[in-house]
């Protein structure tokens, strides 16, 4: 598998590669670009050498928090993020053996057993667990029986709602259109409600 998500080819090379990295790009996917989130893993991995699971969580955690800091800025929280991209490495170290695939293959889980796993993780809510179930399904071929079903409207296919559907620039252009229409939607809802 090859991911383009970041315009970054080291970035992107990163996430491809390892699964770690491509988890704790979703997790910071908040409040900032998806190519800001996800070139965040290859910075971790730039400055502290490593992201692996198991350095990432044994890293002084106010040596991590000033990483976060250093410019370019991995996130524009640093401080709850790097928290909270520690305490995911800490799950997958302790619960997974460090292997972040096992979160999705081992004892082969249908998809809503995976979405279930993924919502167990730190940092990961039910809209996140389902878009980085549908980014497994869409890019990284996993075959969990229904994970489609249990990614929502995330798991349909042609559709252009979030990184799981972003293969190259033109796809990221129409997820940009389609989130902006989403939030202009929910906008005008909200003040037709007042």
């Amino acid at each position: 598998m090859e991911l383009h998500i970041t315009g970054d080819p080291a970035a992107d090379k990163l996430l491809s590669d390892d699964a770690f990295a491509l988890l704790t790009g979703m997790l910071l996917d908040q409040q900032v670009t998806m190519e800001s989130a996800f070139a965040g893993p290859e910075k971790i991995r730039t400055r502290i050498g490593s992201i692996a699971p198991a350095t990432v969580a044994g890293y002084d955690p106010e040596g991590f928090v000033e990483m976060f800091k250093e410019s370019p800025a991995v996130h524009r929280f640093p401080g709850s993020m790097a928290g909270r991209v520690q305490a995911l490495a800490e799950t997958v170290e302790h619960e997974w053996g460090g292997d972040a695939t096992a979160i999705w293959t081992q004892g082969e889980p249908d998809g809503k057993e995976v979405l279930n796993r993924l919502k167990a993780l730190p940092g990961f809510g039910e809209q996140k667990a389902k878009i980085f179930l549908a980014l497994l399904g869409k890019q990284c071929g996993l075959r969990a029986a229904g994970w489609r079903e249990a990614a929502g409207n995330y798991g349909q296919a042609e559709v252009f709602l979030s990184v799981a559907d972003i293969v190259d620039p033109e796809s990221l252009r129409k997820v940009r259109a389609s989130k902006q229409a989403a939030k202009a939607a929910a906008k005008a809802a909200k003040s037709a409600g007042h």
